[in-house]
């Protein structure tokens, strides 16, 4: 999947050629993590969690929360009930942090070992905050690279981030496969319904200022498809200024802040966009590296 020369994110970040090949996410599956108690410590370098009474909020240092709850690798004992798990990648609310946010019902414990293979990714959790909507857990990292401080702007690293959550998610909870488009080739059990990629691909670019457009995608999800969409927007010299990435079960829904030479994109770049995309979405070529 070669990567056209272009900006992506800032005028000032070249988008390479690369794939996103041999990322090794082949899940393993494991046994669920021991609960672990982590302690209230003050003035110290190790994790420490503290508690707000108020709204309920679990807020979480780097290094530290990585527990998994009792029952995160249970089905629901009531029923076979399966919740929507859910990752959404934010570069618009926060101008030095590249905020991820994901949910899986109540399902979810600390999140140790998804930290750990982001630090491993050459990523630091600079915060995090758990907070409790209902019966729905949402998760929050604010993640910046180790090597700059700075938050992630290249594409293949933002697609790496996307799958090494997903994979954590089959690893610890198995049962997500069911609704996730990689359970199809690593869970224990593949999504019943596949979506129809015609029906499920919808396109659209709407008006947001003199300076830039705003690019809507939905579609199928799939490994590499972030990566292949930058592609395809690079191919006809748009730039991306910033993205939100959010999959929701086996539906990719993406939005772009997008630009051509400085100016928001007139009508017939605006097709030829979406003309594009479209093509493209409704002809998936996955290559097996991509997994």
């Amino acid at each position: 999947m070669a990567l056209a020369n272009t900006a992506f994110f800032s005028s000032s970040f070249a988008l390479r050629r690369s794939r996103v090949s041999g990322l090794g996410f082949v899940p393993q599956l494991s046994p669920c993590e021991p609960l672990t108690v982590l302690p209230v410590r003050y003035k110290c370098s190790e994790p420490a969690l503290a508690f707000s009474s108020k709204k309920n909020i679990l807020h979480a240092s780097t290094d530290g929360l990585n527990a998994v709850d009792s029952t995160s690798l249970k089905f629901d004992r009531d029923a076979d009930y399966v919740p929507m798990p859910i990752v959404l990648i934010d570069q618009d609310s926060d101008s030095d942090a590249t905020i991820v946010q994901l949910s899986f019902g109540d399902r979810l414990g600390a999140l140790i070992d998804t930290m750990k293979a982001l630090k491993d990714l050459g990523l630091d959790v600079s915060k995090g905050t758990v907070a409790t909507e209902g019966s729905v857990k949402q998760t929050k990292l604010f993640i910046t690279r180790l090597d700059t401080g700075r938050k992630v702007e290249d594409p293949d690293m933002l697609e790496r981030i996307r799958l090494t959550i997903i994979n954590n998610l089959l690893k610890y909870h198995p049962e997500s496969s069911a609704q996730l488009a990689m359970g199809e080739a690593f869970g224990i059990k593949a999504p019943e319904k596949k979506l129809d990629v015609d029906i499920a691909t919808h396109v659209q670019v709407k008006e947001d200022g003199p300076k830039r457009s705003l690019l809507y995608i939905e579609t199928a999800d799939r490994p590499g498809l972030l990566v292949e969409i930058i592609k395809v927007i690079a191919d006809i010299n748009i730039d991306v200024e910033s993205a939100e990435i959010d999959t929701e079960g086996l539906v990719a829904k993406d939005k772009f802040h997008v630009s051509y030479r400085g100016a928001a994109l007139n009508t017939s770049l605006s097709q030829v966009l979406v003309n594009c995309l479209r093509y493209y979405l409704r002809r998936p070529e996955t290559d097996i590296d991509s997994y």
